[in-house]
């Protein structure tokens, strides 16, 4: 039985928009398909009619800088992500979190555009892309719109992007400034593929001693990506001791909802192991910074 019926290549963002709105049955966009083809193989995907192919758009395939900020199209393969000048001049958290996902030849296919539409809330790319404050572009049969990258996830696996009228363009994140670095670590137990225990990666500005901006990502933290918003808030202004790391920690424990997972580890186990994880991630972005 054929996986599909029609597969269209449309070249540009607005035809792929249509070929999606057109389909004559359930459609969807495909880049890597690392996922989505083995889903559908395995059947535990709903039947698709039209697969759209968004690898020939060029657009979605960039990766360049754009005035003041740093573009990565969705179908950007994640290991070209790792490998770019661009990306570790202006996003070293998420070079490193690319590193890390899967092996070699899934990260030659898949895509980041792919790793984020899953909606997963630990996934490497995403908690990265969480600390950069990253911006996510967004096309429908309307026209393209921006919006802030953590509202693209509803929960656990769901997105708020309808995948059957609608793809992820690309990415914005702000060109790196002076005194400024990020850093991605996770905890890992091998299973095959290496799946994460626990996520961290942190964006921070620095001036002198003072922590002068900062952006914490965990995962999984909650049931979407989590943005540790309260101890940003401790930290910021501040200069950054033992004592305002340990306010730091605390404060991320009380906001964090840490979950456990039968195959990875429990929540309390969670919540033991993310303040070391927390600071060496905190320590390297720091140094990275001076």
């Amino acid at each position: 039985m054929n996986l599909w019926q029609e597969y269209k290549r449309p070249t540009t963002v607005a035809d792929a928009v249509k070929s999606l709105a057109a389909a004559s049955g359930p459609a969807l966009p495909i880049a890597g398909g690392t996922d989505l083809l083995l889903d559908l193989k395995q059947g535990n995907h709903s039947p698709v009619h039209t697969l759209v192919d968004l690898t020939f758009i060029p657009e979605m395939s960039a990766l360049e800088l754009r005035g003041d900020e740093l573009f990565i199209g969705a179908a950007v393969p994640v290991n070209r992500v790792a490998l770019d000048p661009l990306t570790a001049a202006h996003a070293q958290a998420l070079v490193e979190a690319c590193n890390l996902i899967a092996g070699p030849q899934v990260r030659n296919t898949a895509t980041l555009g792919g790793n984020v539409a899953h909606a997963l809330p630990a996934a490497d790319g995403t908690i990265a892309l969480t600390a950069l404050d990253a911006q996510a572009e967004v096309a429908g049969v309307s026209g393209s719109r921006r919006m802030p990258f953590t509202s693209l996830f509803l929960g656990p696996g769901k997105s708020a992007i309808d995948k059957t009228k609608e793809i992820i363009v690309g990415f914005y994140l702000a060109r790196s400034i002076p005194h400024s670095a990020s850093c991605f670590k996770r905890i890992m137990r091998p299973q095959g593929v290496a799946l994460p225990i626990l996520n961290c990666a942190v964006w921070l500005e620095r001036a002198g001693d003072i922590v002068k901006d900062i952006h914490i990502a965990v995962g999984p933290g909650g049931s979407t990506p989590f943005r540790a918003t309260e101890a940003e808030s401790t930290l910021r202004e501040k200069p950054l001791t033992e004592e305002t790391f340990a306010n730091a920690l605390d404060v991320l424990l009380g906001q964090a909802k840490f979950r456990t997972s039968a195959r990875r580890a429990s929540a309390d186990y969670r919540r033991h192991i993310v303040g070391g994880l927390f600071k060496d991630v905190l320590d390297t972005a720091w140094k990275r910074a001076e």
